[in-house]
């Protein structure tokens, strides 16, 4: 018998439903209310209540969210920001200092490559590319030049290379570097990279957490007191907190995280079965494969493979004809929402990466896999097929 009181023995449902979110003391009301207050009175100077002072250094909805998001990645501390970019702005500001270096993985999120290159370069901060994949790879390069921060995307955006985390995290720890996982794509309803040795993981808590595609928002779960002190203090310091309303709504989200990931990857791995070897289909990357290079170790380190497919078509006007043709699949940015997108990285998403050593190839297309009907799905597919 569990204690109830007790996150530590809760399952993760249970954790996505109640961490953070006791009932109003006031009213009893089962649903925390919204604090849209930016500023809070005092008793006498200096004399906080529960230690509130204003919005934007503390907001009793923000710090439940904070307190959901630890709990649900099984990390001690959680920090909520305004976007994913602003969470990964304040983590790297807070532990980077000019002449360190950043090695990334090789196919990552182009927002996060130009946030390092464009932003933090000029900066002084380098940056160093590597198939995070390949651990011999990635100790070559760690062998070559010491690196402050390693950071993957396992699940990667959006090929799907499969990272050893545990193998990833006794790299860069005994090369003194931090290690970072973005674990937006697979979410902790289906991997805790801390658990695997990790020291930060990234969400942009607009795609699952939220998974409605009604608020942007980003997240940190960090174990290590003084690594989440340095990166609080940039979220108080540099502002780019989450407002209530998103909070809130980013806590509703997560509380049905573990239902919808299971049908986005029942959804996707059907579709990922119906588009390999399909005759008009080059390649599918999706990890639930058995014939996908990563199959066994995300089976290892995952509890499922995600609602993402990707495909290559063959040539560049083919799967933009695709992208174009399908009608349940809307052509649109993001992903991870209950309704299913379709997307065109090389002029879309990761647009900012063209020319790069992160450059997606020109003929492949991602889908976010939704929740709704997988026949209705597969036969937008297969229409969209039949348009080349």
């Amino acid at each position: 018998m569990t204690d109830p009181t007790d996150h530590s023995t809760r399952g993760f449902d249970s954790l996505a439903v109640h961490a953070g979110q006791a009932f109003d003391p006031a009213t009893g009301a089962v649903i925390p209310p919204v604090h849209f207050s930016t500023t809070y009175a005092q008793d006498g100077i200096g004399g906080l209540r529960q230690g509130y002072e204003y919005g934007r250094s503390g907001n009793p909805t923000r710090n439940a969210l904070q307190t959901q998001l630890a709990a649900i990645e099984g990390g001690r501390h959680g920090l909520s920001f305004s976007s994913g970019l602003a969470a990964e702005d304040a983590l790297l500001r807070s532990v980077l200092k000019p002449g360190d270096e950043v090695l990334l993985g090789n196919d990552v999120y182009g927002g996060t490559y130009r946030l390092i290159a464009r932003i933090l370069g000029p900066w002084g901060i380098g940056l160093r590319i590597v198939d995070m994949s390949d651990l011999d790879a990635v100790a070559a390069a760690l062998e070559e030049r010491p690196a402050r921060v390693l950071w993957v995307e396992t699940p990667s955006n959006p090929l799907l290379r499969i990272t050893d985390i545990a193998g990833l995290a006794r790299l860069g720890h005994d090369a003194g570097a931090l290690v970072v996982v973005d674990n937006t794509f697979a979410s902790p309803a289906l991997q805790q990279p801390l658990r695997h040795g990790a020291d930060v993981v990234v969400h942009s808590a607009t795609k699952y957490l939220g998974g409605h595609s009604d608020v942007v928002g980003g997240a940190l779960v960090i174990d290590d007191d003084a690594v989440a002190e340095g990166a609080r203090f940039l979220q108080f310091a540099a502002g780019a907190v989450s407002g209530p309303l998103d909070a809130w709504l980013t806590t509703r989200g997560i509380k049905t995280l573990g239902i919808r990931m299971q049908r986005h990857s029942e959804n996707a791995a059907a579709i990922a079965a119906f588009l390999d070897g399909h005759d008009r289909v080059a390649r599918v990357y999706y990890p639930g494969l058995p014939s996908h290079p990563g199959h066994q170790l995300a089976a290892r380190q995952m509890s499922g493979f995600g609602g993402i497919v990707s495909v290559a078509l063959g040539d560049a006007a083919s799967a933009r004809r695709f992208a174009e043709s399908t009608r349940l699949f809307q052509l649109a940015e993001s992903l991870g929402g209950v309704e299913s997108l379709v997307n065109y990285p090389h002029e879309m998403t990761h647009a900012s990466v063209r020319g790069t050593e992160l450059a997606v190839p020109e003929d492949v297309v991602r889908l976010s896999v939704g929740i709704e009907s997988i026949d209705d799905l597969l036969h937008d597919i297969d229409s969209a097929l039949a348009a080349r």
